[in-house]
C-alpha cells in the first residue's frame, strides 16, 4: 500500500471549515435539488494523470443512481469523462459509489455497487480491462453477491503487496423497514475476485453520532497502522446525509472510532459530507475528494489539496 500522510499529523483535516473553504468543485449535480447528486468519488493518480470514478444520481422515483463515470484530468480538478456506464448494463435499479483500482500488473478494475430491482438487496459487480476506455466493453461479473439476509455495497479496495483487502458496507435485510443499518466488514483475496470475509472492521457506537451505521470511505496506511475515514449516521433520517468520522486499526483487523463526533461535515444543513477518498502525491501531501451537501440540498463532488 502506498504511503500517505498520517491523519494524526494533519490537524488541517479536523478543521472542517477550512477543508470546505479551500476546496474546488469538480462536478455539480445536473439538477440542483435534494436527491440530485454528483459524488461517490474513487480516485487514482497514475503516471501524472488523474483518474476519477464517480456516481450520478437523480431523486427517488426519477432514476436514483443512473450512471457510473470514469474521467481523467491533468490537474486533479478539471475532469473529462472517458467512460459512462449506465445502470442498464448491470440490470440494476440503482448504482452507488464505484471503486476504481489499478492492479499491480497494470490492468484496470471497476467495482460497481448494484441494487437488485424490486428489493433492498445490493451486490458488487466487477469490470476489468487493459485500459480505462476498455471498461465500457468489459462484461460484468458478480464478485460480492450478498444474499437474502444481507446487502453488500460501496467497497474500498487496497493491495498490500501480497494480497487484496476490501472493506464494504453490509446492510442486514431482516427488517424491511430498517435496511439502512450498516456495518463495515473486512474481506481478503489472493486475486481481488474471490473474497473471504474476515469479520467486522467497524460498527456504530450505541448512543453516538454513528449509532445507526458506519461505512468506510477510504483506508489510509500509516506505517504499521491504518486509518479509516468513514461515513456515519445516528438515525434513519440521516440516510444519504452522513458525516465523516475517523477510526484507527487496533492490530487485529478491527478499527476503533477516534473521538465521539464527526471530523468533517458540510456547512449546509443537514451537513452531509461523505465518500471521502485520498490520494498521496509523489512530492508529499495529498489530494482529497468527497461528496457534500450544498445549500440547495443537492450534493456536489469536491476536491481539496492538502500540502
Amino acid at each position: 500500500m502506498p504511503s500517505t500522510p498520517s491523519p494524526s499529523s494533519a490537524p488541517y483535516l479536523l478543521d472542517a471549515g477550512r477543508f470546505w473553504a479551500e476546496a474546488d468543485v469538480v462536478l455539480a449535480p445536473e439538477d440542483p435539488r435534494p436527491g440530485s447528486w454528483a459524488g461517490g468519488p474513487s480516485a487514482q493518480l497514475v503516471d501524472g494523470t488523474w483518474w476519477l470514478a464517480y456516481r450520478l444520481r437523480r431523486p427517488v422515483g426519477e432514476g436514483r443512481g443512473y450512471v457510473n463515470v470514469v474521467a481523467r484530468s491533468a490537474d486533479g480538478v478539471r475532469f473529462v469523462p472517458v467512460v459512462e456506464l449506465g445502470k442498464e448494463l448491470f440490470a440494476a435499479e440503482s448504482l452507488e459509489r464505484p471503486a476504481l483500482v489499478r492492479t499491480p500488473e497494470g490492468r484496470w478494475r471497476l467495482y460497481v455497487s448494484c441494487a437488485t430491482p424490486g428489493t433492498k438487496h445490493w451486490r458488487v459487480d466487477l469490470l476489468e480491462a487493459d485500459t480505462v476506455a476498455g471498461l465500457k466493453d468489459a462484461l460484468p461479473r458478480t464478485v460480492l453477491p450478498g444474499d437474502e439476509t444481507a446487502a453488500v455495497k460501496d467497497p474500498v479496495i487496497r493491495h498490500d503487496g501480497q494480497q487484496w483487502h476490501l472493506w464494504a458496507s453490509v446492510h442486514p435485510l431482516d427488517d424491511p423497514d430498517a435496511t439502512d443499518r450498516m456495518t463495515t466488514e473486512h474481506a481478503t483475496s489472493p486475486d481481488g475476485v474471490a473474497w473471504e470475509w474476515q469479520g467486522t472492521a467497524l460498527a456504530g457506537t450505541p448512543g453516538s453520532w454513528d449509532a445507526r451505521g458506519v461505512r468506510f470511505a477510504t483506508v489510509v496506511p500509516d506505517g504499521t497502522q491504518m486509518w479509516a475515514f468513514y461515513d456515519g449516521r445516528a438515525t434513519a433520517t440521516e440516510n444519504w446525509e452522513e458525516r465523516t468520522g475517523l477510526a484507527v486499526s487496533n492490530g487485529d483487523g478491527r478499527f476503533v472510532a477516534v473521538g465521539n463526533a464527526p471530523v468533517l461535515h458540510s456547512p449546509h444543513p443537514p451537513s452531509g459530507l461523505r465518500y471521502t477518498d485520498v490520494v498521496a502525491l509523489p512530492g508529499g501531501g495529498a489530494r482529497w475528494f468527497y461528496e457534500a451537501t450544498r445549500a440547495d440540498g443537492g450534493h456536489e463532488l469536491r476536491t481539496v489539496l492538502i500540502p
